[in-house]
């Protein structure tokens, strides 16, 4: 994962999903790293991460479709 950045960061998992998909719409590749910790499931982060190529045009993408 050295060439890969993460571009958005939450701790629930359809959060992650619906923003892989929003870049993968955009033809960006992207992955989920989780952070989680399987024995508690309130504790860790998920990560979407794209190649550092493509983190400034994820960035855009993920601000001009999300609102939180």
């Amino acid at each position: 994962m050295e060439n890969w950045t993460s571009v958005f960061t939450t701790t629930v998992e359809y959060i992650a999903e619906e923003v892989k998909s929003l870049l993968e719409a955009a033809n960006i590749p992207a992955v989920i790293l989780s952070h989680k910790d399987s024995a508690y499931v309130m504790l860790g982060e998920i990560n979407v991460m794209v190649n550092k190529d493509d983190a400034e045009r994820a960035a855009r993408v993920i601000a001009e479709n999300r609102s939180e």
